[in-house]
């Protein structure tokens, strides 16, 4: 009886380290293979960029395009610009006079901490973050219904770039556009903490603009620039290529959108930590 417990305990004992050997395996290979997938995906990225940026064959056909890309990626997302950036500056303005203000720090520090949030963070980062899944989205969606109807393969066959003749003008239009919807949001933002001051009375408007304009940088309206112009470019130039390379269905259309807007998400993210380390 004791040595057919020992056999079942040895059984049991070898089968936990069969199934441990297993699983560290299946592990291993399920992050070898996604690191291979991810260098494969940034190596397909990098060919595609590769050919994106080469001369137009037609200048006149390049530029029509490229001023359309700016009005449809760019003065079409305005409103919603406008709107956000609104009701985010008025929200802003609330939440630091109630939680933060105090009668031990000056009456400007309301208008101040507003200002520093909706130039360093509010106006490039989240602004750009939302317009990930606006712009994204549409310019995955285009690209991949393009592709699935097989209007890129024709222009393929045509002798046309197609990656040059498609995805080019969206790059370009979006990096030219971006500064200005950066500069917007953050003039929207700040109307968005004087209504709070004006119609809310949540703070005197004097107090207000004391806090706005002081210790100003220009430094920081730059830095906000400049950021926005990396987050535009991973933003048209990652939708543009999961769009160009879907393969499949309407469904695979849709499942790229999705896969657009968060892998532009992300990259946005990890980019904002070293640029603001870099630029501060």
């Amino acid at each position: 009886m004791k040595q057919n417990k020992k056999q079942l305990a040895e059984l049991f004992v070898f089968v936990f380290d069969y199934l441990s050997v297993f699983i560290n395996f299946a592990h291993q290979f399920k992050a070898s293979m996604l690191i291979v997938k991810l260098l494969q995906t940034f190596g397909e990225y990098l060919i595609l960029m590769g050919k994106t940026f080469s001369r137009p064959e037609r200048m006149r056909m390049f530029f029509k395009k490229y001023v359309k890309e700016m009005s449809d990626l760019g003065v079409d997302s305005i409103g919603i610009v406008l709107l956000i950036s609104f009701f985010i500056g008025a929200v802003i303005c609330i939440q630091m006079k109630i939680n933060i203000q105090s009668p031990w720090m000056p009456r400007f520090t309301t208008g101040y901490t507003t200002r520093e949030i909706l130039l360093l963070e509010f106006s490039s980062s989240i602004m750009c973050l939302i317009l990930a899944g606006k712009v994204g989205s549409n310019i995955a969606s285009e690209l991949g219904t393009m592709r699935v109807t097989q209007q890129i393969d024709a222009l393929d066959i045509m002798g046309v770039n197609s990656a040059c003749y498609l995805i080019l003008p969206k790059i370009l239009g979006m990096i030219t556009i971006m500064p200005f919807l950066v500069i917007f949001s953050a003039a929207n933002g700040i109307l968005g903490a004087y209504a709070t001051a004006y119609i809310g009375h949540m703070l005197p408007p004097d107090d207000l603009t004391i806090g706005l304009q002081h210790a100003f940088n220009p430094w920081f309206v730059w830095m906000s620039i400049i950021k926005s112009l990396f987050f535009a470019f991973i933003i048209s130039s990652v939708s543009s290529y999961y769009g160009y390379s879907v393969k499949g269905g309407s469904i695979e259309v849709g499942k790229a959108s999705t896969a657009a807007v968060v892998s532009s998400s992300v990259l946005i993210l990890f980019s904002d930590v070293f640029l603001t380390q870099l630029l501060s």
